[in-house]
C-alpha cells in the first residue's frame, strides 16, 4: 500500500512538537478536544471519545467490521497534525494489519487513553491500537495480539537546565511529571513506594505533550515517558533524555477477551512483518 502525505513526516512531527500537538488533548490522553468538523461529521461516544467523520458506536462490531480506537497525542504512534488528520506509526499499521485479513477497517475513534478499555468491552471499539502496553492488569481485561514493539522508558528534562539526572536516585527533591496510566507512571509511583521520590513531588498528567509543555516551563524537573515518545520531543522541543530505564516493555493491539479475531489480527501481523512492511514503516516514522 503506497502511504502519501501532505507534508514530509518529520515536517509534520516537528509542527506537532512546537506547538504541543495542535487542538489535542488536555491531559493523559484525558479530556481530549479535537479539531471540530461539522455536526454531523462527529459522534459523542461519551468518556470525551469521539469519532472521525462517519464513524459509530457497535455492540460487536458490524459484521466483517473492525472498529478501531487510540488516543492521540502519543507521537509518532498516534497523533493529529494541525489540520486534524490523525496519523502515526500505529495508524498505519492497523491500516495493513486489516488489510491482511478478512474483515474491513472501520473509521478511527479517539478518546481518553484510560477510557480505552471501557470502551472495548462496552462494544464501542473492536481494537485498540494506543502503544498500549501489555501487561498482567490489563491481560486480565482484555485479550492483546502478539507484540509488535518493545521500548523502555526515557527521563528527560530540560536541554539547557541544571537538573541534568543520570540515575533514579538523582530525582530524589525533585519534581517528576508522569501520564496517567502509563508504565511512566508506574515507574515513578514505585520510585515513592520505595521512598526515592515523595509523593506531594508527583505531578500526573492526562497527555504526554502537556507533560512536556510543564517541564519546559520550569514547573516539573523530569518526565518520565516512552523512549521513542521521548526520542521524538528531544528531536523538536527544549528536552533532552537525561537516561533510560530498562523496562522491556512490548506493546500489543487490543481486542475483547476470547475474540476469535485475534488469530486473524496475529497472522497479519506476521505477514506485515514477512513482506518488510513493518520494516518500511519503522524506517518511516522512526528513523
Amino acid at each position: 500500500m503506497k502511504r502519501e502525505f501532505s507534508m514530509d513526516r518529520r515536517a509534520y512531527l516537528k509542527s506537532v512538537g512546537a506547538v504541543g500537538v495542535a487542538g489535542l488533548v488536555s491531559g493523559c490522553q484525558g479530556s481530549e478536544t479535537t479539531t471540530e468538523p461539522a455536526e454531523d461529521a462527529e459522534t459523542d461516544t461519551g468518556a470525551g471519545a469521539t469519532t472521525d467523520a462517519g464513524a459509530g458506536m457497535t455492540t460487536e462490531g458490524a459484521a466483517g467490521t473492525i472498529v478501531p480506537g487510540t488516543a492521540p497525542g502519543f507521537p509518532p504512534f498516534e497523533y493529529r497534525t494541525d489540520e486534524g488528520e490523525l496519523v502515526g506509526f500505529d495508524v498505519d499499521l492497523v491500516a495493513e494489519v486489516v488489510g491482511r485479513t478478512d474483515y474491513q477497517l472501520g473509521e478511527w475513534v479517539d478518546m481518553d487513553f484510560g477510557a480505552l478499555i471501557g470502551s472495548l468491552n462496552n462494544g464501542e471499539i473492536d481494537l485498540i491500537a494506543a502503544g498500549m502496553t501489555i501487561n498482567d492488569k490489563r491481560d486480565q481485561q482484555i485479550d492483546f495480539s502478539d507484540p509488535y514493539w518493545e521500548a523502555n522508558q526515557a527521563v528527560i528534562v530540560r536541554e539547557d537546565g541544571d537538573f541534568q539526572p543520570s540515575a533514579v536516585g538523582d530525582l530524589s527533591g525533585h519534581r517528576v511529571g508522569a501520564q496517567s496510566g502509563t508504565t511512566g507512571e508506574d515507574q515513578v509511583e514505585g520510585l515513592i513506594e520505595d521512598g526515592t521520590l515523595s509523593g506531594s513531588d508527583y505531578r500526573q498528567y492526562d497527555n504526554y505533550t502537556l507533560a512536556v509543555q510543564d517541564l519546559e516551563n520550569g514547573n516539573v524537573d523530569a518526565v518520565v515517558i516512552d523512549v521513542p515518545v521521548a526520542e521524538n520531543f528531544a528531536a523538536n522541543r527544549a528536552v533532552t533524555i537525561a537516561f533510560t530505564i530498562e523496562t522491556g516493555e512490548r506493546f500489543g493491539l487490543g481486542l475483547r477477551e476470547d475474540d476469535d479475531r485475534v488469530s486473524a489480527i496475529n497472522d497479519a501481523l506476521a505477514e506485515v512483518r514477512d513482506d518488510g512492511t513493518y520494516d518500511e514503516l519503522v524506517a518511516e516514522y522512526f528513523e
